[in-house]
C-alpha cells in the first residue's frame, strides 16, 4: 500500500513538473511571438538606418561623417531611457582616397581601355604622375615564389583568384580568396613589383569594383594596391593569354595623421545579475563609397533596436544588456581592441555577445563560438532553444561570431554571429552600390526580431552547466 502511495506521489510530482515546463515553454513562445509582432509593426531600425545612410552616408574612421555617426547614435540611445550612455575614446587611422583612380590599358590590340577600379583601403597612391608597367597575372600569393624576382620585378602583379562559387555559404568563398587583397601588395613588393591589381571580392561578374582593407608588411616597400571589377578582371585575363599588356595606374590615396574617435555604448543594468553582460553590436564605420547600409549600418540599427523593442514590451532584464557601436572595424579594428582591453582590465564577464555584420537580408541562423574549454556546455545550453526559432526560419549552429566580438572569447561566455541569407551580400560588400535602396524593411526587421528573441532567452535562463570564468 505504501509503495502504491509513493508511486502515485512521484507520478503526480513528475506530471506537475512536466506541465510546468510545458507552460513555461508556451509562455516563452508567446513572448517571442510578441517580439516578432512588435519588430514587424513598430520597430525603429529602418527609419534610423535611412537617416544614417542618406543624411550621413559613407563614414570611414577619422572622417567627419564618422564623427557625425557617433553623435547620431549617441542621440538615439539618449532617447531610450537607458541606464547609461557613454563614449569610449580611441585614436583611429585616417585614410583618404584622394582623386578618382585611373587604371588604363595603354598598349594592346583592343586599344586603350579604362577599368572600373577602387584603391584598396590603407594603400599608398602612385603619386600624381602615376606609373606604367607590364602586367603579370597570378592566382594567389603562393605563385609569387614559383615565378621569382626575375619574372616579377618592375611589373604590376594582377591577382585574379575568383571566389569559389561552389560554396553555398558565400562567406566561405570570401575567406578563401581575400588573402590576396589583404596581403598581396607587400607579398608582391618583396619580389620587386611596382603595384598590384586585385580582382574584386565578389560572386557577381559585373563592372562594380569592391574596395577593402590591405595591410602592409613592416620593412617592405609600400606599393599601390587597387581593386578592379570582376568583368574587367575577366577581360584583362583573356587579353594576357594572347599578348603582353601594359597598364597605366594613377591614385593619390594616402594615410593622414590619426584622429580621435569613439565607440558608442549604451546599457540597461540587470536587476538580478548585473555583473553578467549580454552585448549586441555592429560596427559604425563604413567604407568611403556608398552608404554602408548593409555593411554595417543595418547591424548597428538592429542592435540599438533590440534594447528599444524590449523597452517597448516593458521587459525588465535580469542581466545587464549592453549595445556597442564599434568604430574602425574596416581598416584597423581599433574600436574592438579598445573595448575588450578595457573590459578585461575591469574584470567584466560577458556571458554572451551577438554581432550583426553580415547584411540585412533575411535571417537564417546564429553561428556560435566560445573558448574550447566551455564551448560544448554553452552550445548545448543554447541549442535547446532552436525550436523557438524554427517557426521563423532561424537555426542555431556551430561557427564563427564576428570581428568585433571575437576577442571576448577569453571571458569564456558564448559568442554569436547573426547569419542572414548570404547569396546577394557580396554583390554589395565594400562598394558604391551598398546604398539604402538595397535594404528591404521587412528583412531588416526580421533580423532585429531574431536578435531580440535570443537576448530574451539568454537573459531569462543564462547558460546552465557552465558558470563562467
Amino acid at each position: 500500500m505504501k509503495k502504491n502511495i509513493l508511486s502515485c506521489f512521484l507520478f503526480l510530482c513528475t506530471a506537475t513538473l512536466t506541465l510546468s515546463a510545458q507552460e513555461m515553454q508556451e509562455q516563452d513562445a508567446q513572448f517571442i511571438r510578441k517580439i516578432y509582432d512588435e519588430a514587424l509593426t513598430n520597430s525603429n531600425s529602418y527609419n534610423w538606418l535611412e537617416y544614417l545612410s542618406l543624411e550621413i552616408g559613407a563614414r570611414l574612421a577619422g572622417s567627419p561623417e564618422a564623427a557625425a555617426a557617433v553623435e547620431y547614435t549617441k542621440q538615439i540611445m539618449d532617447t531610450l531611457n537607458l541606464d547609461d550612455v557613454r563614449l569610449q575614446e580611441m585614436m583611429v587611422p585616417h585614410w583618404v582616397r584622394g582623386d578618382k583612380e585611373v587604371v588604363r590599358i595603354v598598349n594592346s590590340s583592343i586599344g586603350d581601355v579604362d577599368f572600373h577600379v577602387l584603391a584598396l583601403g590603407n594603400s599608398d597612391g602612385t603619386g600624381p604622375e602615376g606609373l606604367t608597367a607590364e602586367v603579370i597575372e597570378v592566382h594567389g600569393v603562393e605563385e609569387l615564389k614559383e615565378l621569382g624576382r626575375e619574372a616579377i620585378e618592375g611589373k604590376i602583379v594582377f591577382y585574379n583568384r575568383p571566389m569559389d562559387g561552389k560554396h553555398i555559404h558565400t562567406f566561405r568563398a570570401y575567406g578563401g580568396a581575400v588573402d590576396q587583397r589583404v596581403w598581396g601588395a607587400s607579398a608582391a613588393a618583396e619580389y620587386g613589383a611596382v603595384a598590384t591589381l586585385v580582382r574584386s571580392m565578389s560572386t557577381s561578374i559585373d563592372y562594380v569594383p569592391h574596395t577593402g582593407v590591405q595591410i602592409y608588411k613592416e620593412g617592405v616597400p609600400r606599393i599601390s594596391a587597387t581593386a578592379i571589377s570582376t568583368k574587367d578582371a575577366e577581360l584583362l585575363s583573356d587579353l594576357l593569354k594572347r599578348e603582353k599588356v601594359k597598364i597605366y595606374i594613377r591614385s593619390t590615396c594616402r594615410m593622414l595623421s590619426e584622429k580621435l574617435s569613439y565607440n558608442v555604448i549604451g546599457e540597461i543594468k540587470g536587476s538580478e545579475f548585473p555583473d553578467e553582460i549580454i552585448l549586441v553590436g555592429g560596427h559604425l564605420d563604413a567604407w568611403d563609397v556608398g552608404h554602408g547600409s548593409h555593411d554595417d549600418g543595418a547591424g548597428c540599427m538592429q542592435s540599438i533596436d533590440v534594447l528599444a523593442l524590449l523597452g517597448q514590451l516593458d521587459y525588465q532584464p535580469k542581466r545587464t544588456l549592453r549595445v556597442v557601436m564599434f568604430m574602425n572595424e574596416e581598416n584597423g579594428g581599433r574600436g574592438a581592441k579598445k573595448y575588450w582591453s578595457t573590459s578585461n582590465e575591469k574584470g567584466e564577464y560577458h556571458m554572451a555577445a551577438i554581432e550583426s555584420d553580415a547584411g540585412a537580408f533575411s535571417p537564417r541562423g546564429f553561428s556560435c563560438d566560445a573558448d574550447k574549454g566551455v564551448f560544448d556546455n554553452h552550445f548545448a545550453a543554447v541549442k535547446r532553444w532552436e525550436s523557438f526559432f524554427q517557426p521563423y526560419g532561424v537555426n542555431i549552429y556551430k561557427g564563427g561570431s564576428g570581428a568585433d566580438i571575437g576577442a571576448g572569447k577569453s571571458q569564456k561566455g558564448i559568442l554569436f554571429g547573426l547569419r542572414p541569407d548570404s547569396q546577394r551580400y557580396f554583390d554589395l560588400h565594400h562598394t558604391a552600390i551598398d546604398t539604402f535602396d538595397k535594404i528591404n524593411k521587412r528583412e531588416l526587421e526580421l533580423g532585429t526580431a531574431a536578435m531580440t528573441a535570443l537576448v530574451y532567452l539568454l537573459d531569462k535562463y543564462g547558460l546552465e552547466g557552465e558558470k563562467g570564468r
